[in-house]
């Protein structure tokens, strides 16, 4: 991996980076140079991450993002110890599959705090300190926010809402300055998937969805998404970036020839 320093002097905030693609992106911003605010619900594998980052340029802030007195209190944080945003990736995340007739209050909250509104309050949150920056954000979605999947109703509307609410902030705040895009992963390897990832029907069932025949690994989403972050990125808007091994190329049709 090449350290470009193409953030150097910026300050990121991850959400959800205490594992697998908040990780992965966190620890690549900061080897470009930024100062990167770590956050998830697990203070303690955030401190590890910090530590493991020298503690330069790391601030770590521990809490929920459903909670927008948390949002706030985060962005305050943020700003005290840096003093302003340029980049904010909403990576914060929960995955449970059950289906629509079975789900009760508690199972849709969840998901849809976390995913969809813990994402509007730190939008909300951060948009006036990037007005002043001139800075942007990115969103982590899912293919799943991009077409339907077999039990995951509840998070299929959580993740097409981050979709769609990606293009609406692109043309809310494009003409002030401020990009929006988002990333819509495929199965990626990490501490939440593994229970498909270790699974080898699962794989296999995968593989014949996916041209690349395998799991992404975490890096490689953070690569696409500090591209997005970057001023390579200057004129992409709006954009739902499926990062997914080739999953969107096929039209659903099962691989008679493979």
């Amino acid at each position: 991996m090449t350290n470009t320093h193409r953030f150097t002097g910026k300050t990121v905030i991850v959400t959800g980076s205490s594992m697998g693609i908040g990780e992965a992106i966190a620890r690549r911003f900061h080897g470009e140079g930024a100062n990167v605010v770590l956050n998830s619900r697990k203070a303690e594998d955030c401190e590890k991450i910090a530590a493991s980052l020298g503690g330069e340029r790391v601030l770590v802030v521990p809490g929920d993002v459903s909670s927008s007195a948390f949002a706030t209190e985060m962005m305050d944080k943020t700003i005290e110890a840096f003093g302003g945003i340029d980049v904010l990736v909403n990576n914060a995340g929960v995955g449970r599959s059950g289906r629509i007739l079975d789900a009760d209050d508690a199972f849709i909250d969840t998901i849809i705090d976390i995913n969809l509104k813990g994402l509007l309050y730190m939008s909300r949150e951060a948009i006036p300190h990037l007005l002043r920056t001139g800075g942007n954000i990115v969103n982590i979605s899912s293919v799943s926010g991009l077409g339907g999947d077999w039990g995951l109703g509840v998070y299929n509307a959580s993740k097409g809402g981050v979709c769609n609410l990606t293009r609406a902030m692109a043309l809310e705040l494009g003409g002030q300055g401020v990009r929006v895009n988002c990333i819509c992963p495929s199965m990626t390897r990490s501490d939440m998937t593994k229970g498909a990832t270790e699974n080898e029907g699962a794989m296999k069932m995968l593989a014949n969805r996916m041209p690349l025949g395998r799991a992404a690994e975490p890096d490689e989403i953070a690569g696409p998404t500090l591209f997005l972050a970057s001023d390579d990125a200057v004129f992409v808007n709006g954009v739902n970036l499926p990062v997914d091994g080739g999953v969107n190329a096929s039209n659903g049709q099962p691989n008679f020839f493979g």
